[in-house]
């Protein structure tokens, strides 16, 4: 490898997600072993324009990878959107000679360090850290597993309350513009009935299959439902069509929000965001930039910046068919 930098900038941008820690404690021991001086940028962009940066060593990250959240923060910097802003962050990681960027985050926050990586020349390296696993280029985005195990734990608990009143709940999680944590939620827990934004829902058959298993005196019935379902309007608006048609079915809605971003990360979370931060770095001095990294099939892929977008595709049916089959 040509070390072609040597002083290297990490910062966590967009919605926090448990294993960012481990992905910054990659990071900056990949950095210190290959000879480069690390520095933290706090709450993401908005720490690069306020200039709240500061070098870290080993120990700055000791007793960190089973911490969800973030040490580094994280927040949102209208100022950045505009070139003096982006102009005022470049002044202050040139004034340390900082050279090289790993920016932990979702499409958004790739975004931003392409824009500065096109003005200023600072290679750009990305890390995916969101729940919702909803970029392309990767088989995994760091957080999700977690989210999804959180949702699971949350969800078995529910049903116990289920199985002894005989009631039917709705259960909202998170998932504003993808349905993954819900569909990989719902199987695990045997939903009998997943609405997710990817896939139009037939309503009408929903309640169908409801009345039939009332027919039957199945009365314990679990629906989940994404946050990102503009459809319906969440759980509270399936809640409101169901007890239209069926007025006396006893039914309760659980909106799980945020309990699904925090939390101790998983085995999986922790070992992705390990392997993710460490290639980050190497891909750094390899040369390569303004590329997320993930992993595809066990391997690792590189993907520019302005491909790894969220994905707007339909869920595979056959997922569809699976809930429709178990559920029966």
């Amino acid at each position: 490898m040509s070390n072609k930098v040597t002083k290297i900038g990490v910062l966590t941008s967009g919605g926090d997600s448990p294993g960012m820690n481990a992905a910054i404690r990659a990071v900056v021991r990949t950095g210190l072993y290959y000879g480069l001086e690390v520095y933290g940028i706090m709450r993401g962009y908005q720490g690069m324009v306020d200039d709240d940066i500061f070098p870290m060593e080993s120990k700055s990250v000791a007793n960190i990878i089973q911490r969800g959240g973030t040490i580094l923060k994280t927040a949102r910097c209208k100022e950045f959107y505009e070139p003096e802003g982006r102009k005022k962050a470049y002044a202050n990681l040139k004034k340390r000679g900082i050279d090289g960027l790993v920016i932990i985050g979702g499409d958004g926050s790739f975004r931003g360090g392409k824009k500065l990586s096109e003005e200023f020349d600072i290679p750009s390296v990305g890390i995916p850290g969101t729940i919702d696993r909803d970029i392309v280029g990767t088989d995994f985005t760091i957080g999700f597993d977690t989210a999804v195990n959180t949702a699971v734990g949350a969800i078995d608990k529910i049903r116990d309350t289920m199985d002894a009143h005989d009631r039917m709940f709705i259960i909202e999680v998170m998932g504003r513009d993808a349905g993954f944590i819900a569909l990989h939620s719902g199987i695990a827990t045997g939903a009998e009935h997943i609405i997710i934004p990817e896939r139009k829902t037939d309503i009408v058959e929903v309640i169908k299959s409801l009345q039939e298993k009332e027919k039957r005196k199945k009365l314990v019935n679990l629906i989940i439902v994404a946050e990102g379902d503009d459809e319906f309007g969440g759980a509270v608006g399936v809640n409101n069509i169901i007890k239209q048609h069926m007025p006396d079915l006893d039914t309760r809605i659980c909106v799980l929000g945020h309990i699904q971003r925090g939390g101790s990360p998983t085995c999986l979370d922790r070992v992705v965001a390990s392997r993710m931060g460490y290639n980050a770095v190497e891909c750094l001095i390899s040369g390569a930039h303004n590329v997320m990294i993930g992993i595809k099939e066990n391997r690792i892929n590189h993907t520019p910046f302005e491909k790894a977008s969220k994905l707007k595709t339909r869920v595979n049916e056959e997922w569809m068919k699976i809930v429709k089959i178990l559920a029966s």
